[in-house]
């Protein structure tokens, strides 16, 4: 049966894609997801070579049709999110504006007004040194990215199911919201990076309750520990007692840095981290990080 370990944050900039990148070369030839589908970056380190492209359809949005309009204006009266526009005595919609909501669709005296389902993205699979990864690419303003969320981890899990992939490792996003949830519900192990900030902290503790109400087990690791030794200390008594195993520390390293600017992850370099790193690998792969 296929592991599924999914790397979160409570919030973003904690150097959970960092980490990601690391455990998907410790791991060896293994299924990847990259769900943090509004910030993807885990293609910086991993190089991908795009071998299929997806269209993700989600929502609709509204098209004037000028040769059926008659300039009556209502859509614009109707509007209030300011998406129709004028020039010209001609009105048309900016889709960056445009919600969705279909008011003007159903208000138009001429039913000049098209309804089609928005284009918001792309979602791709490609070839990495480190296996198969299942990516995607959000369009401007685009949204309801917990659904692209889904549908690059549903992909991702067929293939692991498909070729009996021992491990599926996922590069969840940052935060609670639906992209979250959406990555997160259902795995084995929820693997948490945070950091010693007054924000991560709290923001830790907001996504072990998550972890908790869909039964995710997790394990807590605390990134660049050694800029506050104290609230590190307090993170991982306050995660401990939530019922979270602690995974390990990783110190403040610009090795890190170094490494993406090379396009590498830090276990591929002589970083001070890599060690650190490769600690905290083994705990999660183990499935049973100490307490």
């Amino acid at each position: 049966m296929t592991r599924e370990i999914v790397i979160i944050s409570g919030k973003g900039g904690t150097g959970k894609t960092s980490l990601a990148a690391s455990f998907a070369v410790l791991a060896g030839p293994t299924v990847i997801a990259d769900c943090d589908v509004d910030a993807a970056d885990l293609h910086l380190v991993l190089a991908p070579r795009v071998l299929e492209r997806h269209d993700f359809m989600s929502g609709n949005e509204a098209v004037i049709r000028p040769e059926d309009c008659v300039a009556c204006g209502l859509c614009r009266e109707v509007c209030r999110y300011g998406a129709v526009v004028e020039s010209a005595g001609k009105f048309s919609v900016d889709p960056v504006s445009c919600e969705g909501c279909g008011v003007c669709v159903r208000l138009c005296p001429a039913k000049a007004i098209d309804f089609p389902e928005r284009n918001c993205g792309e979602w791709m699979v490609s070839e990495t040194r480190c296996g198969p990864l299942f990516h995607a690419r959000l369009k401007a303003a685009s949204e309801n990215s917990g659904k692209l969320v889904t549908a690059v981890r549903r992909a991702a899990r067929h293939r692991a199911e498909e070729t009996s992939s021992p491990l599926l490792l996922v590069d969840g996003p940052p935060g609670i919201g639906c992209p979250v949830i959406a990555s997160l519900t259902g795995a084995t192990l929820a693997a948490v990076v945070t950091e010693p900030s007054v924000s991560g902290e709290h923001d830790l503790a907001r996504v072990l309750a998550l972890a908790r109400h869909f039964q995710v087990p997790t394990a807590v690791c605390v990134n660049k520990w050694d800029i506050n030794p104290a609230l590190t200390e307090r993170i991982e008594a306050a995660a401990a007692a939530s019922g979270a195993k602690l995974a390990g520390r990783i110190r403040y390293d610009p090795g890190v840095t170094a490494a993406q600017i090379r396009g590498l992850s830090v276990v591929e370099t002589e970083a001070p981290s890599a060690e650190e790193i490769r600690q905290v690998w083994r705990r999660l792969e183990g499935g049973a990080p100490p307490g």
